[in-house]
């Protein structure tokens, strides 16, 4: 009846988990030791009691915060949104495994322009609306599936590596995109019927009717180049831009600085700049152009720059102010209904190309402001948008056609009329390239000629280059594939051509305030943004008023210079080679 040999057992069961524990305790050692976590315990409770704390544990907290590994991306979240238009677009969310916690560090929505606003038509809205839509689809499917993956783990902080791995994969669907629509060419090609005779027929000369007297006149005017066709946008490519400003906004939070700060540094690995410089804001006050109701069509906008040595604030409430009295002018007619602008500015149909001047002259003698002094003014002329294609020529003003030869010396003349102007935006079309160079060499010492929908895309700029040395500046969005690292490139690009770069707005914007930060991070001259009006627009300028006040805070606060036009002459030269010399303005 004794129980004896049961002990055996049990003593084997005790060594066993006696060893099992004496190695999990040398594992434990191991994972601390190698982790110096002993070490850096006894250093903190070391200092602490030195230090003494009031809160000792939030002392602790900040220490081993300290040794914690960088955020990393843990997924992105893409959803479909509205932008200023009411149309859909795409918001990400980028979330980041912190301490071993995933948080949403940040949301960032962008602009859907797959489309070229230039070339659209009430007969083509429908088209583009239902493109925008698709687009937004695809993107989406891009974010949460294959994008998500492709980043996920990588440090924000990271920017060229992601912007690496979100073109290379866009590169990818292109070129199997084209691949599949090769093979779709392939299977639809069907060899062509021969002609026969009588498909082409020849005309028939009737020899007894003695063809008509030629008319004597001038010299014919040069036939115009057809129009260019539209830039093909890719479907979907709006996830790679809006992926890349995300994961910038999101190493931006995590490293608790702004957004301007971060993108002057990749713009300046080597040596960050002492000073920033606010961009010279350009606001539009009128909207002249085709849908005014007015015969004037020349000015799509009539656009105010405050002088080059005020303060970005400063140059603001002169705005406001001049705004004010356009307000009180257009209530004062009795012209009703008014209209604003989906630029942000007050629409006004006139009738003929004095009347806009006179008004502006009219509010800065209410102002005691100096035209030429205080101000100056830019004229975006949209000519792309005044071509009668069968007639061939500009329609400036209602019945009123002009042949592009013919617009060289109305742009000349207006300018000597108007010395205040010291610019001109789209003042012909892209095509018409012997009178850009006439324009160029002509007016180029004395007044900016600028190109917005006669510009590339970033992307073909990048991939082109500048072409021909056409312009004083490039008007340019932050759309579709474009990453912060294109940005970064074609900005460096612009400056060696002594080009000027101009961060601008889309057709229909969101709220997202980024393209401030992005213009004065870059260096930017100007910022074209639009009226004082809609609060998409709105929002730029009051983050350009808190760059401001904070790079003032930090000293850093720079002052724009003199106004400095790029010569350009009228042979043509090579593209990478720097334009011999510039005029400047008080």
């Amino acid at each position: 009846m004794s129980a004896g040999p049961a002990l055996p057992a049990s003593n084997g069961r005790s060594s066993e988990e006696a060893r099992d524990f004496y190695q999990l305790k040398q594992r434990a050692a191991e994972y601390y030791r190698s982790n110096l976590v002993p070490q850096r315990m006894q250093q903190v409770l070391n200092s602490m009691f030195y230090d003494n704390p009031d809160d000792v544990y939030g002392h602790l907290a900040n220490y081993f915060a300290s040794f914690a590994k960088p955020a990393a991306i843990s997924r992105i979240v893409g959803k479909a949104k509205l932008d200023s238009a009411g149309q859909q677009t795409v918001q990400v969310e980028v979330l980041c495994t912190i301490k071993n916690l995933e948080k949403s560090i940040c949301f960032t929505t962008m602009s859907n322009s797959c489309c070229d606003p230039n070339y659209t038509t009430f007969d083509t809205m429908d088209k583009e609306i239902e493109l925008k839509n698709i687009s937004v689809q695809f993107a989406l499917e891009w974010i949460n599936g294959p994008l998500n993956s492709l980043i996920k783990g990588l440090l924000p902080a990271n920017q060229k590596q992601v912007d690496k791995f979100l073109s290379e994969y866009f590169q990818r669907k292109v070129e199997e995109d084209e691949e599949q629509k090769k093979k779709d060419a392939e299977v639809e090609e069907v060899p062509e019927p021969e002609q026969s005779a009588s498909t082409n027929p020849v005309p028939v000369v009737d020899k007894k009717k003695k063809p008509p007297k030629a008319k004597k006149s001038i010299a014919p005017e040069k036939p115009i180049k057809p129009r260019e066709p539209p830039e093909i946008f890719f479907p979907g490519a709006v996830a790679i831009g809006v992926v890349s400003l995300a994961v910038a906004k999101a190493a931006v939070k995590l490293q608790n600085t702004s957004l301007f700060l971060h993108i002057a540094a990749l713009n300046h690995e080597k040596e960050p700049p002492v000073e920033i410089r606010m961009p010279i804001p350009m606001v539009s006050l009128l909207s002249c152009g085709k849908s005014s109701g007015g015969k004037l069509r020349l000015m799509k906008e009539v656009i105010a720059v405050p002088k080059h040595d005020l303060s970005y604030e400063q140059g603001l409430k002169m705005m406001m102010a001049f705004q004010q009295q356009i307000t009180k002018w257009m209530f004062s007619q009795k012209s009703l209904p008014l209209a604003m602008s989906h630029l942000g500015c007050w629409e006004k149909g006139f009738e003929r190309t004095e009347q806009p001047f006179e008004l502006i002259h009219e509010v800065c003698d209410t102002l005691e402001l100096t035209l030429g002094e205080d101000l100056h003014l830019v004229l975006n002329c949209a000519a792309h948008e005044l071509m009668d294609y069968e007639k061939e020529k500009y329609e400036i003003i209602t019945g009123v056609l002009k042949h592009p030869d013919e617009m060289i010396e109305l742009y000349t003349s207006l300018v000597e009329k108007y010395p205040s102007i010291i610019g001109l935006i789209d003042p012909l079309r892209k095509e018409d390239e012997e009178q850009w160079s006439k324009l160029c060499h002509l007016l180029s010492p004395q007044c900016y000629l600028l190109a917005d929908g006669a510009s590339r895309s970033i992307d073909k700029l990048i991939t082109n280059g500048l072409g021909e040395n056409r312009y004083s500046g490039l008007i340019l969005k932050h759309a579709n594939q474009t990453t912060i690292s294109d940005l970064i490139r074609v900005a460096k690009l612009m400056e060696a051509q002594d080009c000027r770069f101009i961060p601008s707005l889309t057709e229909a914007e969101t709220l997202d305030d980024s393209i401030a930060d992005i213009a004065v991070g870059l260096g930017a001259r100007f910022i074209k943004l639009g009226g004082l009006c809609h609060g998409e627009r709105v929002a730029k300028y009051n983050r350009l008023l808190a760059i401001e006040e904070e790079l003032a805070q930090r000293g850093a606060l720079g002052q724009a210079a003199e106004h400095q036009f790029p010569v350009i002459s009228e042979e043509e030269h090579d593209p990478n080679s720097v334009r011999p010399g510039s005029e400047q303005i008080d």
